[in-house]
């Protein structure tokens, strides 16, 4: 039989290169070439790169570092140096930034911010930046809840009486977004009627008028934890009235004998509105001015012994007189003047007399004993009276910082503003004022503890470079 035969479609190429390319190659070599090896030919070139670019080159080479002895032996350059790595970002409060370029000033400046408010355009000065209570319910900005809320705050007039009936049915972490926003954005501020409504329902009149159930206080507000009542106290809302509302007084009732001892005894005097309440925020805004009082705070405190977390943003310096500071009257005995206020104009700059703060901080560390978060934003200027002592009747009065007030893990002494470029000398070095006053707040509580009780966080502003800058220009005028 014939042979088959197969016509193989690839070959394997040959070694050896075809005559053509040998005699071409072989007439353009030298001798020298031959010669040198390739790590030769490498070495030269690396040794001509070195020397031609030096520092110019923008990057190393990974070449193996060998002792300075050997180097020298061998000719071979140093080494150069590494690039210095680029110094990490952070932000006002010290923590790293996240990865990327800096947020725009008009993000971070309220005054510039487009989520700001239309009327605070005219009293921007006069506003400072509020924390939210932590694990406090804060819907996505921009989510529909969000969009909800807002629209509802912003339509409070109406929606306070179209839907009456229904914003006391609401789940319990909506309602209490509801009430904060309301207080935020609604101008007039959030009243105790609109508290009540949304708490508790409408009036028994109203319910009965339209054949509707009256809610249970008790189960109603049960898993409410927290109220955020932020630029209402004061403008709107009082807190003696906050306080008979939370806590109704007890009226003087008759108790009808019961037909059996094994029947439940009724609960005498009225429901408290919010049994579980924790976490409070009664933060203000000093640029307004609000009238707060602090004779109606520790009247309130002596109910909220069960009180962790408490914001009190912008109140001013504690005291039970504020509009008598510079008021004087006659004195029975001697005739002449004497201050009628237990603190005076002078009494912190001159005398360092901070006697009647250190003893109203002291009764409000005996009712919230269970503190273990207190914001004191914008508080800067008597913010010492956290750390003075005080001559008290043959004893010294002070904060106590180890029983009391203990539990406190979290003080926050922000300023609650954003200094800009436009920022003057004076509100630059009145800043850096606050911020050791923060400091030495926080070693002071530290001392009294030491080792004691819980280890507290102070949290306060931070400089920047170019204020540090002015602080020290103005250090150095001042020694001179």
């Amino acid at each position: 039989m014939p042979k088959k035969r197969h016509n193989s479609r690839y070959s394997k190429p040959p070694s050896v290169a075809p005559p053509s390319l040998a005699l071409s190659s072989s007439s353009r070599a030298t001798p020298e070439q031959h010669e040198r090896s390739v790590n030769q030919l490498l070495a030269d070139l690396r040794r001509s790169s070195l020397s031609q670019n030096g520092a110019q080159n923008n990057f190393t080479l990974a070449t193996p570092t060998v002792p300075p002895s050997i180097r020298q032996i061998l000719q071979i350059p140093e080494t150069p140096a590494p690039t210095p790595r680029r110094p990490q970002r952070r932000d006002a409060n010290g923590r790293r930034a996240p990865p990327g370029p800096p947020p725009p000033r008009s993000w971070v400046s309220l005054a510039q911010s487009r989520h700001a408010p239309a009327d605070l355009e005219g009293h921007i000065e006069g506003r400072i930046r509020h924390w939210p209570l932590p694990g406090a319910y804060v819907p996505g900005v921009g989510s529909l809840i969000d969009q909800l809320l807002r629209r509802i705050a912003s339509d409070w007039e109406q929606q306070r009486h179209w839907n009456q009936f229904y914003l006391y049915t609401l789940p319990s972490q909506l309602r209490t977004a509801l009430l904060t926003y309301v207080s935020e954005f609604y101008e007039p501020g959030l009243s105790v009627k609109d508290l009540r409504l949304v708490l508790a329902g409408p009036t028994d009149e109203q319910l009965a008028q339209y054949d509707v159930e009256k809610p249970d206080l008790n189960k109603l507000n049960s898993d409410i934890f927290c109220l955020d009542l932020t630029d209402s106290v004061g403008k709107s809302l009082t807190l003696k009235e906050l306080g008979e509302l939370l806590y109704p007084p007890k009226s003087a009732t008759e108790i009808d004998p019961q037909d059996s001892w094994d029947a439940p005894e009724p609960i005498p005097g009225p429901v408290k509105l919010i049994p579980n309440l924790t976490q409070l925020s009664l933060a203000i805004n000093p640029g307004n001015a609000p009238p707060v009082s602090w004779k109606h705070l520790l009247s309130l405190a002596s109910n909220l012994s069960t009180l962790t977390h408490l914001n009190l943003s912008g109140w001013p310096e504690p005291s039970l007189t504020p509009n008598a500071k510079y008021a004087k009257i006659a004195s029975p005995l001697t005739g002449r003047s004497i201050q009628y206020s237990a603190t005076s104009p002078y009494s912190h700059n001159l005398d360092g007399d901070w006697s009647e703060a250190i003893l109203i901080l002291k009764r409000l560390s005996k009712s919230l004993y269970g503190l273990e978060y207190l914001d004191l934003t914008g508080c800067g200027d008597w913010s010492a009276a956290l750390m003075k002592e005080s001559d008290g009747d043959f004893t010294l009065d002070f904060v106590d910082w180890v029983g009391d007030w203990g539990k406190i893990t979290t003080l926050r002494l922000c300023s609650g503003y954003v200094l800009s470029d436009d920022s003057s000398r004076g509100q630059i070095i009145r800043l850096a004022d606050w911020i050791d006053s923060a400091t030495a707040v926080e070693k002071r509580i530290r001392a009294q503890r030491s080792g004691r009780g819980r280890w507290i966080t102070v949290e306060k502003d931070t400089l920047t470079d170019a204020a540090k800058a002015v602080v020290a220009s103005h250090q150095l005028s001042g020694a001179i």
